[in-house]
């Protein structure tokens, strides 16, 4: 066999000692890890939050907040590349998102509440279904599957509230009155400091709540975003 030719020597890479950290420097590393995902916002700390909405199984997520952040989070997802289904009875207030998401590609579509078709979801062209159906949203015609999320959109706690959220992987959970906060504390299982926060969130604050973690995100929007949809509001 014919030995290595001793310019093989350039090709090797930086020494080891270059990629070794401190474990004070351990704790500088951010790096989102696991499904793709939207920056749903940044926590108290300024660190960015990523929520991951591609799974290979069933996905369900609620938000009880504003359609302002729906729209942010649609655009978002279709950044990702996912296509973006909303379901909704006011046509009117997607319509100029979806002409400005669409760049020539229709990767938002809006069906009226129970027409959404079949969607074909597959690991390389996942789907999310946003529900924009009111306070009491009819059972959806299109479910979570693989490669296929639901998030359904609540202005307030309602009554079909409780079934949504227990069977919610994700809920995200804005500014709420007092009494909703009670409520919402026994539906989730929350500690009375976040009880007791949610009634005082800003605009653009949401409480993201798992089965296992909860997280604080302030929603900031894009310079595009902001010209599109505004500022950050919890109201309509």
């Amino acid at each position: 066999m014919a030995s290595r030719p001793t310019s093989a020597r350039a090709l090797l890479g930086p020494r080891r000692t270059a990629h070794v950290l401190s474990a004070a420097q351990v704790g500088a590393l951010a790096l989102p890890l696991g499904d793709d995902g939207v920056v749903v916002g940044d926590d108290t700390g300024g660190r960015p939050r990523i929520v991951g909405f591609h799974h290979p199984s069933a996905f369900n997520a609620v938000l009880i907040g504003g359609l302002w952040t729906a729209q942010v989070l649609a655009l978002r997802m279709a950044g990702t590349g996912a296509r973006v289904a909303v379901e909704t009875g006011r046509a009117q207030v997607w319509t100029n998102l979806v002409r400005a998401a669409g760049a020539g590609q229709e990767c938002i579509a809006l069906y009226d509440v129970g027409r959404v078709p079949a969607l074909g979801p597959t690991v390389s062209s996942p789907v999310v279904v946003i529900r924009d159906c009111g306070m009491r949203p009819p059972r959806g015609r299109v479910s979570s599957m693989p490669w296929q999320a639901v998030l359904t959109l609540l202005p307030y706690l309602s009554p079909v509230a409780p079934r949504l959220l227990r069977a919610a992987d994700l809920a995200g959970i804005q500014r709420v009155s007092p009494d909703e906060a009670a409520q919402l504390g026994r539906l989730v299982q929350l500690p009375q400091q976040d009880v007791d926060a949610l009634p005082t969130l800003g605009d653009g604050w949401t409480l993201w709540c798992t089965r296992r973690e909860r997280q604080y995100a302030m929603t900031q929007p894009t310079d595009a975003e902001s010209g599109l949809l505004g500022m950050p509001r919890r109201l309509d």
